[in-house]
């Protein structure tokens, strides 16, 4: 095949909606670059760019045309397609080479970030140049802080302040403490964990433990952080809690108010760094670093690895780094899976142990706890300071069980779970129209937090006196978190796009709704885009209402006890968030979640997706779904994302 008819196929394909415009644009504008780029460079670099889209680090070389089924979502015309136009792709990555050897837009293992090509063929995979420079700089950062020689540490000192923090655990390893023990010694500690076990605790504590041992004249300086608004207030407000409840075990031993005092608020990571209006580009980097001497991230499954990478460039090489997440939720929305990568070789249930001799023996002589034979191994630099927490506190209810149903891949045991009891904290609600999930998103249902009714009828009760606005104002925002719909899928009658109408008109038709236009007062909104000048980001979700003493509508958002507001008619890239994808979920918690999935079987259904959801309920979750065994291929089917930061991590200097 000429590339000038590979480029008409891929027309085909884009006029089909098997690809997207960008996707034949990128492929074009190889073929514009090096018009004798052979055909298969051309099919390459669409898929390249397809997958990138759905946040894939990269094309795998190796048995591609086996993988294609698995890789490239589409109706099953489309994955004929593909497997005939890939019937006749180079076989590996060593016939990729051959064939595109000596190509102006395609450079083979670069050892630098200078060179200029488009593309970057490196350990099997093609690369989009700039996701392959964000790769190697993750990977290189992340290994020259696990590697870094162990930091001296008093370790009689430590004993003693880790037997006033932490109350005896009737568990046979307190991995909260194994978690702080590893991380005094090191510039990088991931702590892994589900809802519920314990991350932000153990990190304030790890907070007062680096505190007290601090010798320098003025106490360490530190940042909270998390990929949004919402996830960074709650992050604050957990570490606050614990440093109270460590406040009435402690007394004044320790200058504890005076280190809360010193960590400002939480904010996201984009704040953080200084985004630049306009750009990719931040105020911090490797020129301008942060002032800090210890970062804490929440919610670090969210950090995408272009942002990971800004993140590492931006922080001095002798900060530490603490990143808390949840392995097991959902990767990123944009391309990477960095959380995921980074604990895989971490241990932790149903996996080799990985912890080495050195490291077993430092948790031994700061906690008096022997780690468990099955935690030990050879595992990389990484690994020695990773730790998996394993013991939920918060989730030991049926939503925790459900949780770990799911996740283990059980659907028979969720489903009976789900069925136990229908007024209670788990229910399975097999509608047949998107006007009765919408009717359920309005009224609740027995034996959870109600609907959307609740928080619109406090809206009605607003306040006479303008100085009673801003509380009035943040119990409206906590209600109407009270409740939320999280979808699957973004389109069609069981998405976004068919419940947030479907919501708005019940409760249009339950008179809590006035709507004249698109702004109402009442209609709670996503950003959808960074708006730096406007302190706003992607993810933000506040409530339209009128400022107190009339006036132009504007959006309230709550930070913590926090409130700001825009006006909405600066608001330019927003949308109605009665209902909102699992994804965009995350880092927040609601009273009782609706998880909506479509009727019949889709390739974004996953495990992920499906624990991701559950676990942002704090109360009641109900699993919305026509036919449940839906809900079973979901469990079964687990999420995939190509990369090669893994391999990278545990090469010589992440290379």
């Amino acid at each position: 095949m000429t590339p000038a008819q590979q480029l008409q196929n891929l027309r085909a394909w884009r006029e089909a909606g098997w690809l997207r415009s960008l996707d034949l644009a990128f492929a074009a504008f190889l073929h514009e670059l090096d018009p004798q780029a052979p055909a298969s460079l051309l099919l390459a670099s669409a898929l390249l760019a397809s997958l990138e889209g759905r946040g894939h680090g990269g094309l795998p070389l190796n048995g591609l045309a086996e993988q294609a089924a698995a890789l490239l979502e589409g109706p099953p015309e489309a994955q004929a397609a593909w497997r005939e136009a890939l019937a006749g792709f180079p076989t590996d990555e060593a016939a990729c080479r051959q064939a595109w050897q000596g190509r102006p837009v395609l450079q083979f293992d670069p050892m630098d970030e200078g060179g200029r090509t488009p593309l970057v063929l490196s350990r099997g995979l093609l690369y989009l140049r700039r996701g392959w420079r964000h790769e190697s700089r993750v990977a290189a950062r992340i290994v020259a802080r696990a590697e870094a020689a162990p930091g001296q540490v008093d370790a009689g000192a430590a004993r003693a302040l880790m037997r006033q923090l932490f109350k005896p655990s009737a568990a046979a390893i307190d991995w909260q403490q194994v978690a702080c023990a590893v991380a005094l010694r090191g510039r990088l500690t991931v702590i892994t964990g589900g809802p519920g076990t314990g991350k932000t605790y153990t990190a304030a504590r790890l907070l007062v433990l680096l505190q007290a041992l601090h010798a320098g004249p003025q106490p360490l300086r530190v940042a909270l952080a998390a990929p949004t608004g919402k996830a960074a207030a709650r992050l604050r407000q957990s570490i606050d809690a614990a440093l109270q409840g460590l406040r009435q075990a402690l007394g004044t031993a320790l200058p504890l108010d005076d280190w809360a005092d010193g960590l400002g608020p939480a904010r996201t990571l984009h704040a953080l760094l200084g985004a630049r209006p306009g750009t990719r580009r931040f105020r911090h980097d490797a020129t301008a670093p942060l002032d800090l001497d210890l970062l804490v991230v929440d919610e670090a499954s969210m950090v995408h690895l272009e942002m990971m990478a800004a993140l590492l460039d931006a922080l001095p090489p002798t900060a530490r780094l603490v990143l808390l997440g949840d392995k097991d939720q959902l990767a990123s929305v944009e391309a990477g899976a960095v959380m995921g990568d980074l604990c895989q070789g971490a241990g932790g249930p149903g996996q080799a142990g990985a912890y080495r001799p050195h490291t077993a023996q430092w948790v031994q002589a700061l906690t008096g706890q022997t780690l468990p034979d099955d935690s030990l191994g050879d595992g990389p630099a990484l690994a020695q300071q990773t730790v998996v927490l394993r013991e939920s506190r918060r989730f030991a209810g049926p939503i925790g069980a459900l949780a770990q149903a799911l996740n283990g891949g059980d659907a028979a045991a969720a489903l009976v779970l789900l069925r136990a009891a229908p007024a209670g904290a788990l229910a399975l609600v097999q509608p047949r129209t998107a006007d009765a999930v919408a009717a359920l998103a309005v009224a609740g249902r027995p034996g959870a937090p109600g609907g959307y009714r609740a928080y619109l009828e406090l809206l009605a009760q607003r306040p006479a006196a303008a100085a009673d606005f801003d509380d009035w104002a943040r119990h409206l925002l906590r209600a109407y978190d009270g409740c939320r719909v999280l979808c699957a899928l973004r389109d069609g009658p069981w998405g976004v796009a068919g419940l947030n109408p479907a919501i708005e008109r019940a409760l249009q038709g339950e008179g809590l709704l006035q709507r004249r236009g698109e702004w109402y007062e009442g209609r709670p909104v996503m950003v959808t885009r960074n708006e730096a000048a406007l302190g706003v980001f992607n993810g933000d979700v506040g409530l339209v209402l009128k400022p107190p003493g009339g006036g132009t509508l504007r959006c309230w958002f709550l930070d913590g006890e926090a409130l700001r507001s825009v006006s909405v008619g600066r608001l330019a890239e927003v949308e109605t968030a009665f209902a909102m994808t699992v994804h965009k979920s995350q880092g927040s918690e609601f009273g009782h979640v609706l998880l909506v999935l479509p009727g019949e079987d889709r390739a974004v259904l996953t495990r992920e997706l499906v624990y991701t959801g559950i676990t942002r309920a704090r109360l009641a979750c109900t699993v919305v779904c026509a036919d449940p065994a839906v809900l079973a291929l979901a469990a079964a089917r687990r999420t995939r994302r190509i990369s090669g930061l893994r391999q990278r991590l545990e090469g010589p200097q992440g290379e």
